[in-house]
């Protein structure tokens, strides 16, 4: 038992890895206010949260049942995220700002922020959702186990949680200058991991 908690924790810290989403966080939610950007933070928690307890309870059958098979996933994760880098890097992501008349508008550009690509594919990547599924399937059916690996996943998540939530420090201290550095620099560390995923897929779907 103590193998299998010591096992998903260090599995599932590197796999979403909470400390390194904070910088990614700032740089897709450039130009929201601080109330915009907890709102995201929270939304995309919840949504990457309830993803991997999915994946974690039937993963593994859904995918089979689709016929989708996990390099795909991982291929698509990493184009997804590749158009998500181009913009970083090209400094094409719109400043968003709030006009009242466009209320409805503006919640749903929050809830798609949410959704992609904090929640997916950044939180809940292929790598999370895969370490979900093979850490759920060595559970065996073990309620102990199970219960063990989503009650990590929630403190994890909500570690993340904590790194968005903070991030707001960070980007006052970049200032305006510091933040058009940082987001550039980061698109190209995402676009390295987007073709990264890519890569990944294709090696495992030969090998497979």
């Amino acid at each position: 038992m103590l193998d299998y908690l010591i096992s998903a924790a260090i599995t599932m810290l590197v796999v979403i890895d909470p400390i390194g989403l904070a910088p990614i966080f700032l740089a897709v939610t450039g130009g929201l206010s601080r109330e915009e950007r907890r709102v995201v933070a929270w939304r995309s928690s919840g949504i990457a949260l309830g993803i991997l307890v999915v994946f974690g309870v039937v993963g593994a059958p859904m995918l089979h049942a689709l016929g989708i098979t996990l390099p795909a996933f991982r291929i698509a994760g990493g184009l997804l995220l590749f158009t998500i880098s181009f913009e970083m890097v090209f400094g094409q992501r719109h400043e968003r700002r709030i006009d009242p008349g466009e209320t409805m508008a503006r919640d749903s550009l929050l809830r798609n922020l949410a959704v992609f690509p904090l929640a997916i594919p950044l939180m809940a990547g292929p790598g999370a959702i895969t370490a979900m599924m093979l850490l759920a399937g060595e559970a065996k059916g073990d309620p102990a186990k199970l219960a063990m690996l989503f009650a990590i996943t929630v403190l994890v998540v909500a570690a993340s949680l904590a790194v968005y939530l903070a991030a707001e420090r960070m980007d006052r201290l970049l200032g305006v200058t510091g933040n058009a550095i940082l987001s550039r620099l980061l698109g190209v560390l995402l676009a390295a991991l987007a073709v990264q995923f890519v890569i990944d897929g294709i090696r495992a779907a030969f090998l497979s």
